[in-house]
């Protein structure tokens, strides 16, 4: 299927998700259901909207194009055909050539390249062929002259002159062209898209070719090694131990093998041999020995090193799953395969649960507009879901410029894809309303700030969305005072705003990744997002039931153990407001913890370690709660890590 597309937006990508994000006019319309007589026109959505992005798509849903508009194909100019070999972060010399398609090209027609943006491929320049980007273009049609023009970092045309050219002429061009080459992504993923699109007519609407060209990023050598094991486990059980070794920028794949070894930390421990195999990833078996904290200490080829996350064995210890429930594949503004998004999850990051989500109108093709890409979602999630080992989620990214982006995540096979994009579907309300009658929720994200904050003046309905997700690779959304707040945060939309109105919502973290590395987000930058999900039972009607009793907390990416009751209460309880109720918080983190602090009605109540410490186990009173009000628990540890769990809720007596 031809995916649609006006020149400019081929630069979609630049502002999805917080990558090149810029202010916008407040969107401003008539809010739905209201009186059109009243004649005063009624400001919605979030204050940083992005309107015009709206007006911008659906211009482009109906705008006529010439029938060459889109024409022709392009392949790589190597001996074979092939791609070039690409390794992350390496200079590489892209060479292309396009052939004319049967409607030819009118003098005034363009040709337009676009480099993905995202993660170091490098800006393509035309005046310096000594650094990196150059870009060259060449024609051997007689008469014809090509005019090249960047029109922004990573997209370039070519307008046609001279004379129209004629089907089956050719254009070659070369990115990386000079001695530097061009810098290619610094995460490795397969199909990474080169996409080209054609303005037959010179009208200035364009249309994708059916096909980008497409080729592998290979990654880097092992730099470091990675070690997980399940938060909980219960005396005299044996566990898994993952250990994988990644390059420089936590890509897997690496080219390591051999013997690795793995134990429990402590005297008089028994070492257990692995082997790192295929990917440069092994497993062994452990025993847990006794009861308490442990941790294990990994050792394998070339001096390589590592200690996993905090290990609690515990007869009764309620269990944690680990969940990314939000990630972007090369289907949107990501990277990587959908399939290789859910094989990394599974064994690179030993998480439990992991959902894809891509954008529904933001991408190459658009998601909305190709069924062909959303059946390979489907299909990838139904290929490694293995419940009670491994559960996968179907998911979208429901990407509103006016009201906040939300992802939609169905606990089965498939599901419904209801665009923001669709005027039956535009509003919060109305995708509530299409969701009725499925095992369906939806999340609010980065909902206090860049690249669109959410409106909260909507409430968030009860049924489809009795979590948020309080942090991401955007930082946290959870007030001013929060660890590694969100861009551009504002504080009438932070997640303790929201609760403040009297929304009863949990807390989850989840990734928002679009470096292809679902679970290990917060390796590549300062931030990451996981949600700690408190259930036995591992599997989609296990997931749903836990997500809306709020039986979960988040974390920014450290697998910390955070477990804290209220009354003997689970996370996300209500109860009846009374003259004190008993908190029993005991947590321990991946580095040592930096502060436990008590949030009391969106008030801090103050810090319960006197210093830094390894964990933390203390039972305190807290007074007198106002009915109406929430109370949640908020860890931090040195280096940045930080957790947070679901609110406690307060009913009147």
């Amino acid at each position: 299927m031809r995916s649609r597309g006006t020149p400019v937006l081929f630069l979609a990508g630049l502002l999805a998700c917080g990558q090149q994000d810029s202010p916008a006019p407040q969107a401003t319309e008539r809010a739905k259901g209201s009186d059109p007589s009243a004649g005063e026109v009624e400001a919605v959505g979030a204050p940083n909207a992005k309107p015009e992005i709206v007006e911008q798509l659906r211009a482009d849903l109906v705008v006529e194009r010439h029938p060459s508009d889109g024409g022709g194909s392009a392949r790589w100019d190597t001996a074979d055909g092939r791609a070039p070999e690409v390794a992350a972060s390496e200079s590489v010399t892209l060479p292309i050539r396009f052939e004319v398609g049967p409607g030819g090209i009118a003098v005034g027609g363009r040709l337009f390249l676009y480099v993905p943006p995202f993660w170091g491929w490098s800006p393509i320049q035309l005046r310096g062929p000594l650094s990196p980007g150059y870009t060259v273009f060449e024609t051997t049609a007689e008469g014809v002259t090509l005019e090249p023009q960047t029109l922004d970092a990573h997209l370039v045309a070519v307008r046609i002159g001279g004379r129209a050219m004629e089907a089956g002429e050719q254009i070659r061009l070369v990115y990386g062209a000079g001695p530097g080459g061009s810098r290619a992504d610094r995460f490795a993923e397969r199909e990474a898209p080169f996409a080209l699109a054609v303005d037959g007519d010179g009208d200035g609407v364009s249309a994708h070719l059916a096909e980008p060209l497409r080729l592998d990023v290979k990654p880097g050598p092992a730099r470091g090694l990675i070690a997980h094991a399940p938060s909980v486990v219960r005396p005299g059980h044996s566990f898994t131990v993952r250990v994988c070794a990644l390059d420089a920028r936590a890509n897997a794949g690496v080219a390591l093998r051999g013997p690795f070894a793995a134990q429990l930390e402590g005297p008089g421990r028994t070492p257990v041999s692995g082997q790192l195999g295929e990917g440069g990833c092994g497993s062994v078996e452990i025993e847990a020995e006794g009861t308490g904290l442990m941790r294990v200490h990994a050792f394998g080829p070339e001096d390589l090193e590592a200690i996993s996350n905090p290990i609690w064995v515990d007869a009764e210890a309620p269990r944690v799953l680990w969940a990314d429930l939000h990630g972007h594949s090369h289907l949107s503004d990501g990277t990587g395969t959908p399939e290789d998004f859910y094989r990394y999850a599974r064994d690179v990051a030993a998480l439990d649960i992991a959902a894809l989500t891509d954008h529904d109108h933001w991408g190459l093709p658009f998601l909305d507009a190709s069924p062909e890409a959303w059946e390979r979602i489907v299909a990838a999630a139904r290929r490694f879901h293995a419940p009670g080992r491994f559960v996968t989620l179907v998911g979208y990214e429901w990407t509103s410029w006016i009201y906040g982006h939300r992802h939609v995540l169905y606990f089965r096979d498939r599901g419904p894809l209801h665009s923001s994009i669709d005027e039956e579907t535009d509003h919060p309300e109305e995708l509530w309303g299409a969701l009725r009658g499925e095992p369906a929720l939806t999340f609010a994200h980065h909902s206090a700030g860049e690249p669109i904050a959410t409106d909260w003046r909507i409430p968030p309905d009860p049924e489809f969305e009795p979590v948020t997700e309080i942090v991401s690779v955007h930082g946290s959304s959870e007030s001013r005072d929060t660890v590694l707040p969100v861009r551009g945060l504002r504080k009438e939309h932070t997640i303790r705003a929201a609760l403040g109105r009297g929304y009863r919502l949990g807390f989850v973290g989840s990734g928002d990744s679009h470096d292809g590395h679902p679970g290990l987000a917060h390796l590549a930058g300062s931030s990451g997002g996981l949600a700690a999900i408190l259930s036995e039972d591992l599997s989609r009607e296990g997931l749903l039931a836990a997500l809306r009793a709020r039986r979960s907390y988040a974390t920014n990416g450290p697998r910390m153990i955070v477990h804290v009751t209220l009354d003997g209460h689970p996370v996300g309880s209500a109860l009846t407001a009374g003259a004190e109720h008993r908190l029993r918080i005991r947590a321990v983190g991946s580095a040592p913890l930096a502060g436990v602090e008590v949030v009391l009605g969106g008030e801090v109540l103050g810090n319960l370690l006197e210093e830094p410490s390894d964990g933390i186990d203390i039972e305190t009173v807290v007074r007198s709660p106002e009915p109406g009000s929430h109370l949640y628990v908020r860890v931090r540890q040195e280096q940045g890590g930080a957790a947070w769990t679901s609110p406690f809720f307060f009913d009147e007596p």
